[in-house]
């Protein structure tokens, strides 16, 4: 094929990253819709729990239901084209679908940062300054600020498309399992100069705006671990070891993703890089709804207290019936 008529006839891109499986894909379709759904489920019922019980109507518990949401729009972005791929022959991919794939996977891990970060400061607030914590964290302010998370990430990473959109592309093998924007503009053969310095810009913004809450939020609730008493260190490490933990493992997840699209990771065994691949979109919507499930008491009791409900309820109807 000629490079005049693979520009002009670039409708599809070819994912590079799958492995012949054999009949060994209808397992993997199996285990792949069985996580999918187990995700939804985690996740779903913890957003019920906080709509249903008024005493979660905080900013805490608001910040966490923005975040359950955020986990459920990220698995939509890849695990039904996960899902196609496994039982495709040829995996390709529509140039529009895989567009519409990068904005998704992107805007939900920058979501993630910035709400990971503002659940940061709302921690700084409750264990550093808690007589003022009800004034300077309300329920609105936290509706704001929830907005204002996914209204920036969305504005942010549109811009980013419309200039990937605009790109001459020469060729059309990704060499991944799903769509990457970095690996799309790779492809370009024409001018990527303003593509690259938004790119450098765009990243930057995207690590420090979360970056610097959660460094300055947890200085201040370490000087306060350190000098404060045994009843508040308790409380600060009740608080924050879920949000930590899904801070390091989504940190992780994202450092090797960029780091595989970036630099030659041919020495890393193929099976290996492609689980790390996907490690930050499926563990952390996984890991989310089970580490604050169970370390936040009131979501816990609240959880236990719905569905037991409904279970029993459930049972006595059938009794009756």
């Amino acid at each position: 094929m000629t490079l005049n008529s693979t520009v002009s006839t670039l409708s599809y891109f070819i994912l590079g990253a799958y492995l012949p499986v054999g009949h060994l894909r209808y397992l993997y379709f199996m285990l792949t819709a069985l996580l999918y759904i187990v995700i939804i489920i985690a996740n779903t019922s913890l957003i019920m729990v906080i709509c249903l019980n008024r005493s979660l109507h905080e900013p805490m518990y608001m910040f966490l239901c923005s975040l359950f949401i955020n986990e459920l729009y990220g698995i939509t972005g890849l695990f039904p084209f996960l899902l196609f791929q496994i039982l495709s022959d040829i995996h390709t991919v529509s140039a529009s679908s895989c567009y519409l794939q990068i904005f998704c996977l992107y805007t939900y891990a920058n979501v993630e940062f910035c709400n990971l970060a503002f659940m940061s400061y709302d921690r700084y607030l409750a264990i550093c300054c808690p007589l003022q914590y009800n004034t300077e964290m309300t329920s609105n302010k936290a509706f704001i600020f929830i907005a204002l998370i996914w209204l920036y990430s969305f504005v942010k990473f549109l811009i980013t498309l419309s200039l990937n959109i605009r790109l001459t592309l020469c060729g059309n093998i990704i060499n991944s399992l799903y769509c990457d924007n970095y690996l799309v503009v790779k492809l370009a053969c024409s001018d990527t100069k303003v593509n690259n310095i938004y790119g450098l810009f765009a990243t930057a913004v995207s690590v420090l705006v979360p970056l610097l809450p959660i460094v300055f939020s947890y200085m201040k609730i370490l000087k306060i671990c350190f000098s404060g008493s045994k009843q508040t260190r308790q409380k600060a490490v009740s608080t924050c070891t879920p949000h930590l933990v899904s801070l390091l493992n989504f940190s992780f997840g994202c450092c090797f993703e960029i780091a595989q699209s970036r630099f030659d990771m041919t020495s890393v065994p193929s099976v290996l890089r492609i689980i790390l691949s996907l490690y930050f979109l499926i563990i952390q919507p996984l890991l989310n709804p089970v580490m604050y499930g169970l370390q936040m008491s009131n979501i816990r009791k609240k959880y236990k207290h719905l569905f037991c409900h409904k279970m029993s309820v459930t049972v006595m109807w059938t009794v009756v019936n």
